[in-house]
């Protein structure tokens, strides 16, 4: 099945917002009905393919014939850009102006060295596509030339599985629950779940260092990838031979994160783990954010380390996005989410000691009915993301992640900002947030923004952006904790690495893809 191609995921999933929400929205923030309906999918009008005959069949040669090329305008259309709200805004107004030349779809790794060298005889840029859930301008390459969309879902398979050291070796086409589907067969699990976890695949986890909503006990998707091997313009390049290795530095750590700039991902070796027998979550709540942020830093530095711990702020407790599916719950203080997965032993063990922790810094138990319900709302919020569009609301999210100490500068200063630019823009917005991922040092913030959409949403959103990712580095964060660089965050990723990084990147660039052919202008500048 395809993704909406207007917006988020399985169309039958779709949600409506409740009337208390809509006249919340009314009230609070100004929102009017949406002006117009999205355009209909067979109304846009896609222009034809670029592509001559010479270079079509080059393509079609590389990956098994021309079934695997395709150039109708529904399938480019499905290829265009990922699902940021600006993105779904300008698709939903009929705007294909970064549609790609041509959709191909390999099914091994010698096919997309073949494509990649077809791409180079007929200078197309290149770019991968997994499961299209970007949201930071990762699919929106600088358009100097045509480019193809790279699409990986026919590299689909569980390559290798060693029950003894506990590895698996996937396709980076999988979608995470195929993925996790395989694994279970063989009584594994990767336990990585982020909110894109029904779409999203392995490919694009590890080229945009993904991190699950469970990472406080699985760690993030880099922290899983034990080798890779990586198809590039001038050959293979396959990493990882060891769990860990002191030979020389780990160029999986140059691979991952690297977003299709460098080469495309077509094996992920990772470690994976026993299926849990028993998951428990629950929720908590704090008198405030600061002190609720404490007891998630105390749990993480000092244990017992839950598998879930997340917690919500004042405003989005409130809301009810501390549980999507119960929006417009309006509760006080702040709700945390606890979640425990292991043995029934090890579970029932680290939920006692965790609950002690939790009532020394002043929290409140509230049972195991928080926990179920954020469990099943899950995977919810971009559906509700759409909602807010289809009911005139304008919605986006962000994210960052700083130390400890810098945490509680980072969260006013990019609230001010978002509400300081939205408000100055006459759409003074509702700014929430919740410390998403934890570690021993410091923390990840998901902020989401709503208010009224104005009369150009896209144009008012871009300099409220613009003033959080400048607040941002001023509060000593870093400009993307999981979401990734893409053409959105590139020139703060130029800042954070500075100008001598950058040009270490940009030389293993020339070096992989001397032409520039891959996601030109996505991560990195154009030279």
């Amino acid at each position: 099945m395809d993704m909406l191609w207007s917006g988020w995921g399985d169309p039958a999933k779709a949600t409506e917002l409740p009337d208390s929400v809509i006249g919340l929205l009314r009230d609070l923030l100004g929102v009017k009905p949406a002006r117009s309906a999205p355009v209909a999918l067979d109304a846009i009008p896609v222009p034809a393919s670029p592509l001559d005959a010479a270079a079509l069949d080059a393509l079609s040669g590389a990956v098994g014939g021309p079934a695997h090329v395709r150039t109708d305008a529904e399938t480019r259309i499905r290829h265009t850009r990922g699902k940021s709200t600006p993105d779904l805004l300008h698709i939903r107004a009929g705007d294909v102006a970064d549609v790609p030349a041509a959709v191909v779809l390999p099914a091994s790794h010698d096919e997309v060295l073949a494509a990649l060298h077809a791409c180079a005889a007929h200078n197309l840029a290149l770019v991968p596509f997994g499961g299209g859930t970007s949201v930071v301008g990762g699919l929106t390459p600088e358009r100097s030339r045509p480019f193809v969309a790279l699409d990986l879902r026919r590299m689909d398979r569980l390559l290798a599985l060693d029950p003894v050291s506990r590895t698996a070796t996937l396709e980076p086409g999988l979608r995470a629950p195929q993925a996790e589907a395989l694994l279970a067969e063989h009584g594994f699990t990767l336990g990585h779940f982020p909110q894109s976890y029904e779409w999203a695949t392995i490919g694009g986890f590890a080229a945009a260092r993904s991190s699950g909503q469970a990472s406080a006990g699985y760690g993030r998707f880099d922290e899983m990838v034990l080798g890779l091997t990586l198809a590039t313009p001038r050959g293979t390049l396959d990493v990882g031979r060891a769990p860990r290795s002191a030979a020389g530095p780990d160029l999986r750590q140059l691979v991952l994160g690297s977003e299709g700039a460098f080469g495309v991902i077509t094996s992920v070796t990772v470690r994976v783990r026993p299926r849990p027998a028993a998951r428990r979550y629950e929720g908590w709540r704090f008198a405030s954010f600061e002190e609720g942020a404490a007891a998630l830093r105390r749990l993480a530095q000092d244990g017992p380390r839950p598998t879930v711990l997340r917690l919500s702020d004042e405003t989005e407790t409130f809301i009810g996005l501390a549980q999507p599916d119960a929006i417009g719950a309006r509760e006080a203080g702040c709700v945390a989410i606890v979640g425990y997965e292991g043995t029934e032993e090890d579970t029932e063990l680290r939920g006692r000691q965790g609950e002690a922790v939790l009532r020394e810094c002043r929290g409140t138990y509230l049972g195991e009915e928080p926990g179920r319900r954020w469990a099943q709302g899950r995977y919810s919020a971009p559906y509700l993301r759409d909602a807010l569009l289809d009911a005139g609301a304008f919605a986006e999210t962000l994210e960052t992640a700083a130390f400890w100490s810098r945490i509680p500068e980072l969260y006013t200063s990019v609230k001010e900002a978002l509400t300081t630019s939205l408000t100055e823009a006459g759409t003074p917005p509702l700014v929430m947030c919740h410390i998403s991922h934890v570690y021993e040092n410091g923390a990840s913030l998901y902020f989401t923004v709503v208010s009224a959409q104005g009369e150009d949403p896209v144009a008012h959103w871009s300099p409220a952006k613009h003033a959080a990712n400048e607040a941002i580095g001023a509060a000593g964060g870093t400009i993307s904790h999981h979401h990734g660089v893409g053409t959105d965050h590139r020139d703060w990723y130029v800042r954070e690495a500075g100008e001598l990084g950058i040009a270490a990147l940009q030389a293993v660039k020339r070096r992989l893809d001397p032409a520039g052919l891959l996601n030109p202008g996505v991560l990195l500048p154009l030279n």
